[in-house]
């Protein structure tokens, strides 16, 4: 498993998360919290290269209720 990064952000209907480092997950991987509970799936990546974020679209959640969640991919 690896980490996504951390839940920075609510927009539009979007988690967006901020990876630790320039390694990120592909468009369309499957994120998991901590619990390995099914999350979303990343359908953007966008920023900088050096420490990109993630669109994250939640599956059942509320982008507003993973704000500060770390999120990993399987």
């Amino acid at each position: 498993m690896k980490r996504a990064g951390d839940v920075v952000r609510s927009a539009q209907g979007l988690a967006i998360v901020r990876c630790p480092g320039d390694d990120h997950p592909d468009i369309g991987a499957d994120v998991v919290d901590e619990r390995l509970a099914d999350v979303g799936r990343v359908v953007d990546v966008f920023g900088p290269v050096s420490k990109p974020y993630l669109a994250v679209t939640p599956d059942d959640a509320t982008p507003a209720e993973l704000l500060g969640a770390k999120l990993y991919v399987r």
